[in-house]
């Protein structure tokens, strides 16, 4: 009899198929709470070197990390009238407690510009305090009407960065840089997924910014995600929260703001834009685990070689886990690992250690190289390159292959079926923009000729849109 395939093919029900491997990859299960979400050990492994990468990044950009409330009064959020209409149909609201009413509701958390507002108005007296580069780590709540496991729950995991500027040309180069050498480079350099960045519209922008940057990649069905974005607020928060100091005249001046945010929505990204039908294949720059040294039967030493290979690769600075769980059948094991994405798989039974070799195999590719003992750490390390760079180059190859460059809204909603149309927004604009979100059709960005972030002043016949279905 054939054996059942672990996961449901990509193919024929991708939304499935991502379940199957949140599920079985032990990455993640429904909370007790509609929406919720529990992180398994392996996937919050994974969201910790996310975390790590980011973090460092963040850091180098001169910010560093706070601790904010998990709850903000609610008048907080009247203050800022495109914010609290933006956020309302997504709130969660504390109006008891302590066995009482409260005096005034509180609002759990769903983004904290407005806590962040009301204290960075204290802390900036002169522009002496200026610019004042805050982060902080922390879970966040939005009740999702439709939510899906790492993409769209009711509470997540993110960072979010909140910063203030004497200048309107300092907070917008910040924001940019946070997306460029934040977000971007993360993305690109350890996630190996190629990101498009730009601009939203009017109509997509953050609730309460000037401009949204945005980094926007594209899923193995051909669908959008957005993976993070990055905010010019302009001086709204700065006026309702009357964020101002003294310039080095001696006048007072009101300040700019930004604020910017990546999430555990990164790893639903991760798994849609890398996954294939066995499951996970995880970039090895990211991989907690980059390498299992697997014992195929412990007989002859072999279980004691397979530990001193496990050891020198550690000593080289690799990620490595020894498999010694020779009561668990062999082709289980194997399949678990292909399962949870681990980069290199080294398999090492009696018969390879006559040989004085072992079965090296890529889970990119699912190639076996037979490799000599001797040489086998330079073997892993040469293979994990090769790996990390083979995911960039095709996630990239698949994007460009399913992206069209057409001339009309009709043409853009045909190609967004199956992936990203691109075509001059004024060829667009609002009126088109608003026709194709009848077909849950999107406007993801808007670029420059270059295909970057485009210029604020740059006319509108040298734009281009991004255009596709999202999650």
């Amino acid at each position: 009899m054939a054996k059942a395939p672990v996961l449901t093919p990509r193919a024929s029900d991708f939304p499935r198929w991502y379940q199957d491997v949140v599920a079985k990859a032990e990455l993640a299960d429904n909370g007790p709470v509609r929406g919720t979400q529990v992180i398994r050990p392996y996937g919050y492994a994974i969201w910790e070197r996310m975390q790590a990468e980011v973090d460092r990044r963040i850091k180098a950009a001169g910010c560093d990390n706070v601790s904010f409330p998990l709850f903000i009064p609610q008048s907080y959020f009247q203050r800022e009238a495109e914010h609290v209409e933006g956020f309302s149909p997504e709130l969660a609201v504390v109006t008891h407690a302590g066995g009482k009413d409260l005096e005034e509701p509180v609002v759990v958390r769903p983004t904290s510009e407005t806590v962040f507002g009301e204290y960075m108005a204290k802390w900036v007296q002169s522009y002496r305090d200026l610019p004042l580069l805050l982060n902080q780590w922390a879970n966040v709540v939005r009740w999702e009407l439709r939510p899906r496991l790492f993409l769209r729950s009711t509470e997540f995991l993110w960072q979010e960065g909140h910063t203030v500027h004497a200048s309107e040309a300092d907070a917008a180069a910040y924001a940019l840089r946070i997306l460029t050498d934040v977000y971007r480079d993360f993305m690109v350099e350890v996630l190996a997924l190629p990101v498009h960045v730009g601009a939203k519209t009017a109509r997509e922008r953050f609730a309460g910014a000037t401009r949204t940057l945005t980094c926007e990649a594209m899923m193995g069905d051909g669908k959008a995600l957005q993976m993070g974005t990055s905010h010019e607020l302009g001086q709204n928060f700065a006026r309702a929260f009357d964020i101002g100091f003294l310039d080095d005249a001696g006048a007072q001046q009101l300040a700019w703001t930004t604020s910017w945010g990546v999430s555990t929505r990164m790893v639903g990204g991760l798994i849609m834009g890398h996954g294939d039908d066995a499951g996970l294949r995880l970039p090895p720059r990211l991989a907690p685990t980059q390498v299992v040294v697997l014992v195929v039967r412990d007989e002859d030493g072999a279980g004691e070689r397979a530990a001193l290979v496990a050891e020198a690769l550690r000593t080289a600075g690799v990620r490595v886990h020894l498999d010694a769980r020779t009561d668990t059948g062999f082709g289980r094991r194997v399949t678990d690992w292909e399962l949870k994405g681990v980069p290199v798989r080294l398999e090492l039974g009696p018969r390879d250690l006559a040989q004085e070799q072992v079965t090296l195999v890529r889970r990119d590719t699912g190639e076996k190289t037979l490799v000599a003992l001797a040489g086998v750490t330079a073997a892993v390390v040469d293979a994990l390159e090769l790996a990390q760079t083979a995911l960039l180059d095709g996630a990239t190859e698949a994007r460009d292959a399913r992206t069209a460059d057409v001339g009309s809204a009709e043409e853009a909603r045909e190609a967004a079926a199956t992936g990203f149309a691109r075509l001059p927004w004024h060829l667009l604009g609002e009126e088109g923009e608003a026709a194709l979100a009848t077909s849950a059709v999107t406007v993801r960005c808007l670029q420059g000729p270059d295909g970057g972030v485009p210029d604020a002043d740059l006319p509108a016949e040298e734009i281009v849109a991004l255009v596709g279905r999202a999650y």
